[in-house]
């Protein structure tokens, strides 16, 4: 299967809960493949209100700092959105557990206002104490979520989950307040993916914990990474929309940042389309979805500060023209599956809605600003249901359950892994198993994903949250990898990589040659098929 995770957390929640890395168990599944089951309904809704809580959370603190005059608006709506998941908590743990949620939760939201204000006046003492306060709420509601889960989600890998979204937010902010808005937004783009990774572990512990409650079905299907994938990637596209408008409204050095996230946005977009409908289906998406889209936005916002309603309708009505494009797009491309005549004017409906916050956002008031806002960003994740719900059933032999890599009894028996560059199957002994990413190469490195290889060839890993690092234990060896860096450590020195170790589908990826022959394993490649196949070193 080529469909993949389309996902970039900043940090793999596989090394981050490494107490569920590897043991999900695969309830009953329906025989055919589907986006609807109650497991991946849970999923989905923590989907939407996680990453919205991310996604409204770093609005207000910049908001704040910018002294802008919807910055309160901004932050009401990161409190209404936490008294929105009280009752998701309630309809699983009850009353009880609702109350104590909303007890703990609530609470942070102010702790990053406190950073703000420390910030701004240059209050290293405040920003000190903020971060502790910060500290102690990850450390009290991780173990509320063991608490709660009884432990299908470890306290202490909920307090890690926790401590890390913490820090990916005001690394956000920390970035937008130095004038470093590159930084800034691309660690945006990295801390709402991380929030995909932890509805999924996160759904996978409550479904584990209840599963008659969910008809016993697993979160964790490819049909429910599909949907998710494109949750994030609906919701992200309409986030970056929003906010470049605005920014490209108040002429704001922010604004080149923005354009460019929302770049890598439709890159992934494209990835996505093109791991489903191959090279050229990605091509026609990218040309529909850049054309009378992206650019008509830029163009409506220089219309408007230009003062020419003429421009301002002509940019307007290319909107309508990809709202009916695309929707001819998406028709073809599912078969139907997503009539032409819905996704067209479920397009449409999103772009008005972008257009809603624009306008909006032009007022003097900015009156109900963050209720388009919701509106808009909710609407995403139906558009990421039905999308998803179409192509699985189009294609239902991509997203069938397979059985994961798994460690073998005796790791000593493994004499021999086959796996190919964009191939998620694999074989060990000569059996087929899954990878949970595919091999890849990049600026001529292959990559492979550290959490199968090491799992397969009998290596203990472990993610340490205080310095982001990742340490590979085989025997009595040590190796340390840096996320980010190209310097790794080998039982106390100092290596240079040729490549930088880097986060892809929510995996730690690792250059294949060192780490497998480090191991103790040889490494030939076939360059006719791009396989390799790695044996064990004599």
């Amino acid at each position: 299967m080529k469909m993949k995770k389309w996902l970039a957390p900043v940090l793999s929640l596989s090394l981050l809960l490494p107490a569920l890395a590897g043991t999900q168990s695969v309830r009953a599944q329906s025989m055919k493949p589907t986006v609807e089951t109650p497991a991946v309904e849970l999923r989905a809704g923590l989907d939407y209100l996680l990453s919205e809580h991310f996604t409204l959370a770093v609005v207000s603190m910049t908001k704040a700092y910018d002294g802008a005059t919807d910055a309160a608006a901004a932050q009401a709506a990161l409190d209404q959105n936490a008294k929105d998941m009280v009752p998701a908590i309630a309809s699983i743990y009850g009353d009880a557990g609702a109350k104590e949620f909303d007890r703990i939760f609530a609470a942070h939201n102010g702790y990053t206002d406190k950073y703000v204000k420390a910030v701004k006046t240059k209050d290293t003492m405040s920003q000190s104490a903020a971060r502790s306060e910060l500290e102690a709420f990850a450390k009290e509601f991780g173990s509320f979520l063991g608490a709660a889960t009884e432990g299908n989600l470890p306290a202490s890998a909920a307090q890690d989950a926790v401590r890390t979204h913490e820090e990916q937010v005001l690394e956000v902010f920390d970035s937008y307040a130095a004038g470093n808005y590159k930084a800034a937004y691309t660690e945006f783009r990295e801390g709402l993916g991380f929030m995909f990774g932890v509805s999924d572990v996160l759904s996978d512990a409550i479904t584990t914990q209840f599963p008659a409650k969910f008809n016993n079905t697993s979160s964790d299907t490819p049909a429910g990474d599909l949907r998710s994938a494109l949750n994030h990637l609906a919701a992200e596209h309409y986030a970056l929309a929003v906010l470049s408008m605005q920014k490209g409204f108040d002429k704001s050095p922010a604004y080149a940042a923005l354009l460019e996230a929302q770049d890598g946005n439709t890159n992934d977009f494209t990835a996505a389309i093109t791991s489903i409908y191959g090279a050229d289906g990605g091509a026609a998406f990218k040309k529909v979805w850049t054309g009378d889209h992206i650019f008509a936005q830029d163009e409506i916002i220089k219309a408007v500060l230009a003062g020419d309603s003429a421009a301002i309708s002509k940019a307007r009505a290319k909107l309508d023209t990809f709202s009916s494009e695309f929707g001819k797009f998406l028709g073809t491309a599912t078969g139907e599956n997503l009539p032409t005549a819905g996704a067209t004017a479920a397009v449409a409906e999103h772009e008005k809605l972008v257009l809603e916050a624009f306008d909006i956002y032009q007022s003097a008031s900015k009156t109900g600003l963050y209720d388009s806002f919701r509106k808009g960003y909710s609407f995403m994740f139906g558009v990421g249901k039905a999308l998803g719900g179409a192509i699985v059933t189009q294609k239902p032999e991509l997203f069938q359950v397979a059985p994961p890599v798994t460690q073998p009894e005796n790791p000593n028996a493994v004499t021999s892994i086959w796996f190919q560059i964009g191939n998620k199957n694999a074989q060990i002994n000569g059996k087929n198993a899954m990878m949970d990413v595919a091999p890849y190469v990049k600026q001529g490195t292959t990559f492979v994903s550290l959490r199968t290889l090491t799992s397969t060839l009998g290596a203990d890993v472990k993610y340490v949250p205080s310095n982001k690092t990742v340490e590979l234990k085989l025997g009595t060896d040590k190796v340390v990898f840096w996320l980010g860096k190209n310097i790794i450590q080998v039982n106390g020195e100092n290596v240079k990589l040729d490549a930088v170790v880097h986060i892809k589908e929510g995996r730690t990826q690792v250059p294949l040659r060192f780490i497998a022959e480090w191991l103790g394993w040889n490494v030939n490649f076939n360059k006719s098929n791009q396989s390799a196949t790695l044996t064990k070193a004599m």
